[in-house]
């Protein structure tokens, strides 16, 4: 999808669904009717009409009538493409089935798998159910690709904004679209976990201000690092057996205390977007003190995430993309769930109960994991940002979508491109910079630099 880039949907009828919050479907529209396509939107609730107030279809029916009408709606309007953000979503997920059975092109957008400076972008599904090869033999002979990045800056306060915005008109006008059911509360209550999350971030910057020196200098090399996910995230929900978090941490402490090194630490992180929703530290210290290990497990908040991947022993995720950050690190990885990156050469292959023991010598493959990287760019990733807009001449959305010459040369010629983007994530391996905000966010994040530690494998030659 990403290799043709906006021609290809001159002369097609595309039908956007909901998007991420603000203003960045309708920025998009602008830029697909430049293109030649005609465009039509749906909005399922007030905090969707305020980013789209004109020229779409209001649903206002049940969530049980939502498939029928789209079905009808798809047929009348003759839609060639459906794009949406998030195919977990309810809505979403009766759409894309009908779409699917009709033959209708999809598009998923959702956050970047590379951050800062990316979005995404997969033709039927992303995370678990993107069509990314998993077998580490189509990624061998992935020549190199040649990809430009611009740089989008600090997003946070574009993201916090328009989700206020969204929020509470989304809870106002509730009366207008009063059949509506939202994957997560839209509710004016909505606001008081970001006005907790505040606080809590003061105060984990004082009580754990001793964390990083001893992880750094006592337990160098000898902690597990478990970076937690956000609480609703559908790749809990959709892409795993866990039922939740909870089962997660619960299981992984047991695993743990039964079958880790008795040197060793267990570190749990919590992901600094759900810190003001969530709080684990009931739960981890009863599991730790049951299982007879309360002292070898911890629960941090927002230490610096790719110094923390430098020195740990090991890293567990359900399927996180915080496993790509790990993965740029050199750190052995377990993935306890669905993930795009998980399988061999790259993630460890074994169970939970091996790993603790088993990885020291489950160092990823440096060569596939940055020819994965690069093809990873290249067929899903769009340089841009949901919430602010590079500054390109003539794009309305401010995404730098390649140009078809481009990308069809990229995959023809690729062994010839030398000086590549990727070359960035190569060599002398990058020091990640702290995200503007979001501590963890579940991607990789990439900053030009030197890195905070010899890598792994560099260490390991020694």
């Amino acid at each position: 999808m990403l290799n043709l880039g906006l021609e290809q949907f001159n002369d097609k009828r595309i039908l956007l669904l909901q998007g991420p919050v603000g203003p960045f479907f309708r920025r998009l529209a602008k830029d697909l009717r430049q293109a030649g396509g005609e465009v039509y939107k749906v909005n399922f609730n007030a905090g969707d009409w305020l980013f789209y107030p004109s020229g779409a279809f209001n649903y206002r029916g049940t969530m049980e009538e939502w498939p029928a009408w789209f079905e009808t709606l798809i047929g009348d309007l003759g839609v060639d493409v459906v794009l949406l953000f998030g195919d977990c979503r309810p809505i979403h997920q009766a759409a894309h089935a009908i779409a699917l059975r009709y033959g209708i092109e999809i598009g998923v957008f959702e956050e970047g798998y590379v951050r800062p400076d990316y979005i995404t972008l997969e033709p039927f599904g992303v995370n678990g159910y993107s069509r990314l090869p998993r077998n580490p033999e189509h990624y061998q002979g992935e020549p190199p690709a040649k990809l430009v990045k611009r740089v989008v800056g600090n997003t946070y306060w574009y993201m916090v904004w328009y989700s206020f915005c969204y929020f509470a008109l989304g809870a106002l006008g509730k009366p207008l679209f009063r059949h509506y059911r939202h994957h997560r509360p839209l509710t004016l209550w909505e606001g008081l976990p970001w006005i907790r999350s505040v606080w809590r971030k003061l105060w984990y910057r004082f009580t754990e201000r001793s964390v990083p020196k001893r992880l750094l200098s006592e337990w160098d090399q000898h902690y597990f690092l478990v970076p937690l996910q956000v609480h609703n995230d559908s790749q809990i929900t959709v892409h795993t057996e866990m039922s939740g978090v909870e089962h997660f941490i619960e299981a992984t402490i047991h695993s743990f205390a039964q079958h880790a090194p008795s040197d060793t630490l267990l570190v749990f992180k919590h992901h600094p977007m759900d810190r003001g929703y969530s709080d684990y530290s009931t739960l981890i210290r009863t599991l730790a003190r049951g299982a007879g290990i309360e002292g070898r497990v911890w629960y941090i908040h927002d230490q610096h995430l790719p110094t923390l991947l430098d020195h740990t022993r090991g890293v567990v995720v359900i399927n996180s993309t915080v496993g790509l950050s790990a993965l740029l690190h050199d750190a052995p990885t377990k993935v306890c769930g669905k993930a795009l990156y998980d399988f061999p050469g790259l993630t460890y292959q074994g169970g939970l109960d091996r790993f603790w023991q088993e990885a020291p010598e489950a160092i990823p493959d440096p060569s596939l994991f940055y020819r994965f990287l690069q093809h990873l760019v290249a067929r899903t990733q769009l340089n841009g940002s949901f919430y602010k807009r590079l500054k390109l001449e003539g794009s309305h959305a401010g995404l730098a979508w390649p140009k078809p010459s481009r990308a069809a040369a990229t995959e023809r010629d690729g062994a010839g491109a030398h000086t590549t983007k990727m070359q960035e994530f190569a060599g002398d391996r990058l020091n990640e910079s702290p995200a503007p905000e979001p501590g963890h966010s579940g991607a990789v994040q990439t900053k030009e630099g030197e890195r905070t530690a010899p890598s792994r494998s560099a260490a390991r030659r020694k």
